[in-house]
This record gives C-alpha cells, structure tokens and sequence, in this order.
C-alpha cells in the first residue's frame, strides 16, 4: 500500500507503510511522556485499531530518545493531593493496557533513553528490539515515587520478582544487551540496524499472517498469563475453535494440503 502520512496527533509523528503503521514519539528535547504526547499516543492507537490496513505496529522515538520518561515538571500540579496524583497513574496506565490488548501486534523499537514511563510504554507493547546503546531503567524512586505506569507490575512478569526489585529500588540503567539476557527485551541489536529489524518482525507478521490467528494469538497469551494454566488452557481451546470457522483458516489448511502459499484475507 502506499505511504500514508497522518499528522494531527499531538506530539506523535505516525506513517503507515506496507501494512505497518510506525508511531514515533516527538515530543524534544527528551520525548517525555507528558499528559499531551499520552493523549496523543492513545489518539494514535485508537487510529491504528480501527485501520483495516494496519496488521502491525511498531513505537519508537524521534531523535536520540526513546522516551526518557514522564513529564516530571507535571508532578508539581499534584503536589499534596493523593486524587491528582492517582489521576496521573490512571490516565497513563489505561493508554498502556489499550496498548497491550490491542488485538494488532505492537513492537517497541528501543533506540535510546527508555526510562521511567519510557520503559513502561516499551512494556506494554507485545514484543522489544533495543538498540545495544539503549539505556533501560526505572529511576522513580530517586523522585520519592514508585513506577506509576505499570512497571511495578509488568517488569516481574517480564523478568522475575527478584531482579525487577532490583532496577526499581537501585534504579540502576542497563544496556540492550543486559536486558536482553534477562528477557525484558527479545532482541538488541546495534543502533544502525534496528529500525530495519523492527521492520522485518512487523512485516513478517503483517504480510504472512492471518490477523485473526494474530488476534487470537495474542488474546490468548494475554489472558493465560492473568490465570491459572487449567484456565489459560480452556481459553486456547475457545479460540482455536473459533478459528475453525474462519475463511483463513480453510485457505491456510487448503494451501498447506496443496503445497502453495496462503492467501490471506483476514477473515
């Protein structure tokens, strides 16, 4: 498909090219997550959502950062009051979980700084490409805080218990390689070649895949991972039964039978 441009979502930069949309943070110097660049990433992924082009997403940030975490400077307006404050959690923790049950695959590319609400925006996504020289870490508590978007809850799940309470009470950085071997990121590359590694994930799933085992795929993970495994289990039979009953899945088994190529419709 053609390269589509979009840009009126505030302080987000968005294209959408051969299937993939590409949200780029923009908000210099540091692309902090301010209630603005929040609003407009949610504003973006509702757009992606209901794009029938679009099978996959991928975030990065314009510039050198990724996102070098929260608007710290907003944290004054909320000063003594506990309602503002949960506000400010709430907001941003709902664009992070629509993010995370968005039925489309979304890949954070990691290209610097990715720290505090950064680190929780990469978290939600489905997958993570770091760039080596990206810098990962949760340094909330060196604001008298803890992580508020998230990263209490989805860096334990991502690593385990021990090692995310280390990152947040240390609030020590860590390379893309380092997070890669603790699991918080699948792959780290050098800079030059992520935003092409980034591109090959997304169009391998975009363009070879049926959007419907894709969604299914990614509910089922989801959802597994919030209950016991006898649960998680009844909730794959569910949708693999589904699938049986989609035009796709008849193309995928009728192709693979007559050794061709499937010819997905998404349907």
């Amino acid at each position: 498909m053609e390269t589509t441009i979009v840009k009126d979502f505030k302080n987000i930069n968005l294209k959408v090219e051969n299937r993939v949309a590409y949200i780029a943070i923009n908000n210099p110097p540091a692309n902090a997550m301010s209630s603005e660049t929040v609003s407009g990433l949610s504003a973006s992924i509702d757009y992606v959502a209901s794009e029938p082009e679009v099978k996959a997403i991928v975030i990065t940030g314009e510039g050198k950062f990724f996102v070098a975490g929260a608007d710290i400077k907003e944290f004054v307006s909320a000063f003594d009051s506990e309602e503002k404050g949960r506000a400010l959690s709430v907001n941003a923790q709902a664009v992070l979980n629509k993010i995370e049950q968005l039925k489309k695959p979304v890949i954070a590319a990691i290209n610097g700084a990715c720290l505090g609400g950064g680190l929780e925006l990469a978290m939600s996504c489905h997958m993570r490409i770091a760039a080596d020289e990206s810098k990962l870490g949760q340094p909330e508590l060196n604001l008298g805080l803890i992580p508020g978007f998230g990263g209490t809850q989805r860096l334990a799940r991502l690593t385990n218990k021990s090692k995310a309470l280390e990152l947040i009470l240390t609030g020590q950085f860590i390379g893309g390689k380092e997070a890669e071997s603790i699991g918080l990121v699948n792959k780290s590359v050098p800079l030059a070649e992520l935003m092409n590694e980034a591109k090959q994930l997304a169009e391998a799933i975009a363009l070879n895949k049926s959007q419907p085992s894709v969604a299914a795929t990614i509910e089922a993970v989801n959802k597994g991972l919030e209950t016991t495994l006898d649960e998680g289990l009844e909730i794959e039979a569910d949708l693999w039964a589904k699938l049986f009953t989609t035009e796709d899945m008849k193309e995928g088994v009728s192709a693979f039978i007559e050794k061709r190529k499937a010819e997905f419709k998404g349907k």
